[in-house]
């Protein structure tokens, strides 16, 4: 099978010729030298769906298969029986996902549960860890999956991991077997029970009036809990546990579902009010997506009738988390995939025949197959692909220049460079979302990335539904460097109002706006160097003028003369880059992070200098 980079990977195949025999029965997966306890999966109509938990170097498992419908011999080697050898890599030159508990400073720690699950099995924190750990191992088995088959290889995020006792295997417990698993941070905030439960704050309530307060206080107790090192992201899904279901409102009080960044901290949230449901251990990953125990709204949420089973609960909250968490690693929703509600998809990715939907009120398929699953989208993958928490130890050194250089060229056309390489390019069509996209490179670890590439307006609008053609096109161009450029109006970038005549009779182009102008007393400005048109000129020096953002730039000539573009600002620190014009150094651009502002800007030269950025270093984005 070749070389994995997750602990808990999913099988999916096929016993014999489904098209000559089907055959329902027992799979049992005996792992890599009795390392986890073998497991026990379903097949129906000759299919069937396996978690395996792999351990670090080559992995020889075994799929012994049974069926009433066929003889076997009593021996130790069963008659119908398979080896797959896999061999797993761990992940530790990528940054990890974190996972983190967040509670009131006076939280009992437990989460909503009826009285026969709290009576089976607690509601504490204990259970609670179990069950957020074995939702995340889902994430990454699924992810993992559909990155495959995306053509992106065995890629998928890593966990930060500590020795403990572990719970993968229900059996973990009572044996006192110690592994090296997904660590479960507890994080208390400064907020009280009643404080965190607040009405106002229960996004799914109509007349909420601080949606994002339950955000702001998970943030601030992540970042009081990890201290991020600046410029070092920290990437962290939190589970909400003080999430409450109010009977009385018909509200999920202290529940949020957000998913972003915020500086250096990239950060998802969602609620426990489904917790009771997930699975706990690999096995109860098919019980729980199959369990059509009815939904009691006396102790339990049913969220807009959504949750009105067991299963539908589970993978409704364990789906809405993993969006979250794609939106952490920056995934904006797309028209299908995971980060819309397909989601309520997800349990066909573990289970071969699927349980009666309260939701829809019809039997669930009798047969799960590829084609029927929920999936993250295209333009997810892509992002996945190029993601520093996606790296796999083939991948080239990253590039740490990611930025993306567009310019005009006239006729229509468009250059565009990145020194890391293009990744992909999205076409958005007014208000209505990305609708077709260039994608860059072969997405394996080998080859080179393309670097540039020539854009014409008329191959762009072929590449668009025919209804669309003639609305204002917006690029979006991403690096393999991480790197976003956006070009709000290619017709308005490419037309002649970009191109200017030099007072040498030289064309010059002018390139796209940077920052959105939020700063009190913006303005429009542009500057054209006169050391481009008069040969005399020789610029020796900039000044850079920055507070929390920059103030201006300042050109100084051989001959003491300057131009300024910006304005010096009252109080504005000053830096000052020197060119060393002795051999032959000249200046060949900047590096600019942008937001509502320009943050700052870095110098870069002919000599392969560069500044440091002055100002602001990691606002915006670069």
């Amino acid at each position: 099978m070749g070389i994995v980079h997750q602990k808990v990977l999913l099988v999916f195949g096929q016993i014999g010729d489904p098209t000559q025999l089907r055959l329902d029965g027992n799979l049992t997966v005996s792992h890599h030298q009795d390392s986890f306890p073998p497991t026990n999966w379903p097949v129906y109509e000759s299919r069937f769906k396996a978690l395996v938990y792999l351990t670090p170097g080559p992995n020889r498992v075994r799929f012994d298969f049974t069926s009433p419908k066929l003889s076997s011999n009593t021996t130790s080697n069963p008659a119908h029986s398979s080896w797959l050898i896999i061999n797993m890599v761990p992940l530790t030159s990528a940054p990890p996902l974190h996972l983190a508990i967040v509670l009131a400073k006076d939280s009992p720690g437990t989460f909503d549960a009826v009285p026969e699950r709290i009576q089976r099995e607690g509601n504490g924190l204990e259970i609670a860890i179990r069950k957020f750990r074995m939702a995340a191992h889902l994430w990454q088995a699924f992810t993992g999956e559909q990155m495959y088959r995306n053509r992106f290889g065995r890629r998928c995020f890593r966990f930060e991991e500590e020795w403990q006792e572990g719970t993968l295997s229900c059996r973990d417990h009572e044996n006192g077997q110690m592994r090296n698993e997904a660590k479960i941070h507890i994080i208390r905030t400064d907020k009280t029970l009643h404080e965190m439960r607040g009405i106002s704050q229960a996004q799914p309530h109509d007349k909420t009036k601080r949606k994002g307060e339950l955000f702001g206080i998970a943030l601030h107790a992540v970042k009081t809990h990890f201290k991020p090192i600046p410029g070092q992201k920290q990437y962290v899904s939190v589970l909400l546990i003080d999430s409450h279901w109010d009977k009385q409102t018909g509200t999920i009080t202290g529940h949020a579902a957000f998913g972003g960044g915020a500086g250096d901290i990239q950060l998802a949230i969602f609620g426990s009010h489904a917790l009771q449901s997930y699975p706990s251990s690999i096995e109860e990953v098919v019980p729980a997506f199959s369990d059509c125990t009815r939904t009691d709204a006396n102790y339990v949420a049913n969220d807009c009738g959504g949750l009105g089973s067991s299963w539908e609960a589970a993978i409704t909250g364990i789906g809405a988390h993993l969006r979250e968490t794609g939106h952490l690693f920056g995934y904006p929703d797309q028209e299908s995939g995971v980060v819309l509600p397909d989601y309520v998809r997800l349990n066909r990715t573990f289970v071969c025949r699927e349980s009666y939907s309260t939701r829809t009120k019809s039997p669930g398929l009798r047969l799960c197959l590829p084609r029927d699953e929920c999936g993250w989208h295209r333009l997810a993958c892509l992002r996945f692909r190029y993601h520093p928490c996606f790296r796999i130890p083939t991948d080239p050194p990253p590039n740490l220049d990611g930025s993306v250089q567009v310019w005009p060229i006239g006729n229509g056309s468009v250059m565009v460079t990145a020194p890391s390489g293009l990744a992909w390019i999205e076409l958005h069509v007014g208000e209505d979302g990305c609708e077709a996209h260039i994608e860059y490179g072969n997405g394996s670890s080998s080859g080179g990335q393309q670097k540039e590439t020539l854009l014409m307006e008329s191959d762009l609008r072929n590449r668009l539904p025919e209804e669309s053609r003639n609305k204002r096109l917006k690029l979006c161009i991403y690096s393999a460097g991480h790197g976003l450029r956006t070009v709000e109006d290619f017709t308005q970038f490419a037309s002649k109002a970009s191109v200017l005549k030099l007072a040498n009779g030289q064309l010059a182009f002018r390139g796209s706006k940077l920052g959105l102008s939020e700063l009190e007393d913006s303005k429009q400005q542009e500057v054209i160097l006169e050391s481009s048109i008069q040969q005399t000129k020789l610029l020796v020096q900039i000044k850079v003028y920055h507070s929390r953002a920059l103030e201006g730039i300042e050109f100084v000539y051989e001959d003491f003369t300057s131009q300024l573009f910006g304005k010096r600002g009252r109080g504005a620190s000053e830096g000052e880059f020197n060119l060393d014009t002795r051999k032959g150094e000249i200046l060949i651009g900047f590096y600019v992070r942008a937001g509502p502002w320009i943050d700052g800007v870095e110098i870069l030269t002919s000599l392969g200098r560069r500044s440091g950025v002055l100002g602001n270093p990691t606002g915006g984005s670069g």
